[in-house]
């Protein structure tokens, strides 16, 4: 009898996770759906991966042995072991040419015996029989061969008849962890994207899918660059999280606190963030973020600075935020420079760079770059050592955006005219 989950539409017990699984388990809400997702590809893994590639803090030999070791041991993936050892250019000596050619005999003969079972199924079974045995290929490509191979799986999945929306929205969240555990960010977002488009046009989209796919666009959204629409999402699940396949609860509060911070208004930090319960629930495992926030809305400069070269190291170290680090530091700083010239039409260097603990060449130099930018509305008078703010007329700026808009749409019109009098 079948027992893969995602044979059936209803929900069965799942099958017991890996032990190590549970440590992922930090907050959220349960999710029948969630649980049975694939365990394969970890990708509380690949941020080890990750932290092992850019020699994140702590980081050092048995760190990696450790990573090696799972990759053989656990993933028995030779493929991968191999890509890994290249990209590091290192030679860990922990498995031999040999030990790891006979991983790929054995990987291609229980595929052969998989393959079998589909044969079977297609001339004694049902569909369902026969999309139980293509489940099983995907999630065991996904775990022991290369992302090639993992999506040609699910892609056989996918094409398979009398497939349910739901369980094609899964084949699809699966293929994009596939894709993200790789670092093939235009993949993934393909297949989240499609997904989206099954789980709003295909009625396969449940309450329980809908959350996790925000989880899913909402990282991707950070990896994009687009953080106030992955903001956006993320808020939304704070309180109905049920996504930690693709990451740990104190992790999906870091990205949406973080990502936040930047384009909520101040009220909603102390509302959303500061005192609300799913945050506070793990505000001691994330303190360095929370420092920074509290400093912030506190007003709190000083420590705000510290808290960010605190939390640079945290950024540093996952694979959604490392990416962009320079500009989240820059982000965050700017916040603090409008932040404080908000409360004054002109301010002294010096008693900026005294509410920052910097000096006023530091100062200086950092508001001189974001005001060249135009991302701050001030000008500094540096014989007279004083930063002067320059707050736009908001009426003005309306007035001036229609104009600007009123000639682009009288543009057009004549060119269409034109094309028209043709």
């Amino acid at each position: 009898m079948p027992d893969d989950s995602m044979a059936v539409d209803t929900p069965e017990t799942p099958a017991p996770a890996p032990k190590d699984k549970d440590k992922k388990k930090g907050g959220g809400q349960p999710s029948a759906s969630e649980e049975s997702a694939a365990p394969y590809p970890d990708m509380e893994f690949a941020q080890e991966i990750h932290r092992l590639t850019v020699k994140s803090a702590g980081v050092d030999a048995e760190y990696q042995t450790k990573v090696f070791k799972k990759i053989i041991e656990e993933l028995e993936n030779p493929s991968f072991y191999r890509l890994l050892q290249t990209t590091l250019s290192v030679d860990t000596g922990l498995c031999s040419k040999e030990k790891l050619k006979e991983m790929d005999e054995k990987n291609a003969a229980h595929m052969k015996e998989l393959e079998a079972k589909v044969e079977e199924a297609k001339e004694s079974a049902g569909d369902m029989e026969v999309m139980d045995a293509r489940v099983k290929i995907a999630r065991f490509a996904a775990k022991s061969l290369t992302k090639d191979e993992a999506l040609e799986a699910y892609k056989k999945l996918l094409e398979l008849p009398k497939v349910s929306s739901g369980k094609k929205i899964d084949a699809l969240m699966e293929s994009s962890r596939v894709a993200s555990f790789y670092g093939d960010t235009d993949k993934s977002t393909e297949f989240v994207e499609s997904a989206q488009k099954l789980a709003t046009d295909g009625g396969g989209g449940d309450w329980d899918r809908r959350n996790r796919l925000k989880v899913y666009r909402g990282l991707g959204r950070l990896l994009e660059r687009d953080i106030k629409e992955g903001a956006s999402l993320m808020l939304d699940c704070i309180a109905t999280f049920s996504c930690n396949e693709m990451c740990s609860y104190p992790s999906f509060i870091v990205y949406a606190t973080l990502s936040n911070l930047l384009h909520i208004p101040r009220p909603m930090i102390k509302e959303k963030i500061l005192d609300g319960p799913e945050i506070l629930s793990v505000a001691n495992e994330i303190p360095d973020v929370i420092k920074l926030v509290r400093a912030l809305y506190d007003c709190d400069y000083k420590a705000y600075l510290n808290a960010m070269v605190e939390v640079e190291p945290t950024l540093v170290a996952d694979r959604y935020l490392q990416p962009h680090v320079a500009y989240w530091m820059r982000e965050l700083h700017i916040m603090a420079h409008k932040q404080f010239l908000d409360s004054y039409q002109s301010v002294t260097l010096q008693a900026m760079a005294d509410a920052f603990g910097v000096s006023t060449d530091f100062i200086d130099y950092h508001a001189s770059q974001f005001i060249a930018a135009g991302r701050l509305s001030a000008k500094i008078d540096k014989y007279g050592g004083v930063i002067i703010t320059n707050r736009p007329d908001l009426k003005n700026a309306q007035y001036r955006e229609m104009i600007q808009k009123g000639d682009l749409l009288l543009n057009r019109i004549q060119k269409l005219a034109r094309v028209v009098d043709l």
